[in-house]
């Protein structure tokens, strides 16, 4: 029997070591059936552990709503009580789920009963945690933010405000904000220009950027041709394409342009492509003799400057995201 736990034991850690996203791991619904979490690919999920007789049991009350508010458009919040903190979460899944649509009115998945910490805890939660550092569950209604692509976004605790976990989850809900957080810096691209089509779009998208007076004081270039590329593309990323953006020289109206440029990339991170924007390149762009053939293709406007490029293709990297600074918004009251 010690050898039959320890084997087990060995093929938990190996399933939680390989796993690559939540995808890879099964579990059991409230009837006993074994179910991969896989059915779930494409949803932004919240995973709950859950007891019926603890004083944060009346957080189902939060949780239902956020359900309505948002399964239309993606959202699963699935429920695993767990009796490992005061003994809260007593009786059978059924008793428990029979308890939660009476007192609640739940309408999101309950899963059976698990454990969370311990050698027996479910290795989805040995991989959870592990996702988020590693630390033990402390308390009933700890909650894991999943985006689309079956990674862990956050950990929150028990007394974590629901509105707090509400604003970050519509980041992954709502497609425009979820469009907003994928974007990164992409700087290599694999060996194929983008269609013609797609760049329209994205340019389409950049000149409907807002500008002052509806002025629309800019120039945009975008390169398709690879002999006018072959003389800078090591200095804009090695991209199959480059989008060139120019503004008035006396600098009025560079905010208008950096707004569309910000429209651009969002545009083409919607399209499946990458994009870096770049001011470093430009004093070689404007200056060197190498790039002579490729300032004169550009036709820039008289009284104009080359404010800035976008390297632009389809990704051949898939960078993470960095830490943002939340302490640096204030809000005035």
């Amino acid at each position: 029997m010690k050898k039959f736990f320890l084997s087990l034991m060995a093929m938990t850690g190996v399933l939680t070591m390989s796993a690559q996203s939540i995808y890879d791991f099964k579990v059991k619904d409230d009837a006993g059936q074994e179910v991969s979490l896989a059915d779930y690919k494409g949803k932004v999920l919240l995973i709950v552990n859950t007891a019926t007789r603890c004083g944060f049991t009346p957080q189902y009350k939060d949780l239902e709503p956020l359900y309505q508010r948002y399964h239309a458009q993606g959202l699963e919040i699935l429920d695993f009580p767990c009796n490992q903190f005061g003994q809260q979460a007593p009786g059978t899944i059924q008793e428990i789920h029979e308890f939660c649509t009476a007192n609640y009115g739940i309408h999101f998945p309950q899963f059976d009963k698990i454990d969370v910490n311990g050698e027996n805890a479910h290795p989805l939660y040995t991989w959870l945690k592990e996702q988020t550092g590693g630390g033990d569950i402390k308390w009933n209604f700890t909650k894991f933010l999943v985006g689309r692509d079956g990674k862990v976004i956050k950990r929150y605790e028990s007394r974590d405000e629901i509105a707090t976990i509400e604003a970050e989850m519509q980041m992954e809900v709502n497609p425009v904000l979820s469009n907003i957080m994928a974007r990164r810096s992409v700087r290599k691209y694999i060996d194929k220009p983008v269609e013609h089509e797609l760049l329209e779009t994205v340019a389409l998208a950049g000149i409907n950027a807002p500008s002052a007076m509806n002025r629309q004081n800019w120039a945009v270039r975008i390169i398709e041709d690879q002999q006018v590329l072959a003389d800078v593309k090591g200095m804009c990323r090695n991209a199959p394409n480059l989008i060139c953006v120019c503004a008035p020289a006396d600098g009025r109206f560079d905010l208008d342009a950096g707004l569309m440029g910000q429209n651009m990339m969002l545009a083409a991170q919607a399209l499946g492509l990458g994009t870096c924007i770049q001011t470093g390149p430009i004093r070689f762009l404007t200056t060197d003799e190498k790039a002579k053939a490729f300032r004169d293709c550009l036709d820039i406007p008289e009284g104009y400057k080359l404010l800035y490029v976008i390297s632009i293709g389809y990704p051949d990297e898939a960078p993470a995201a960095k830490p943002r600074d939340a302490a640096k918004v204030k809000y005035i009251k």
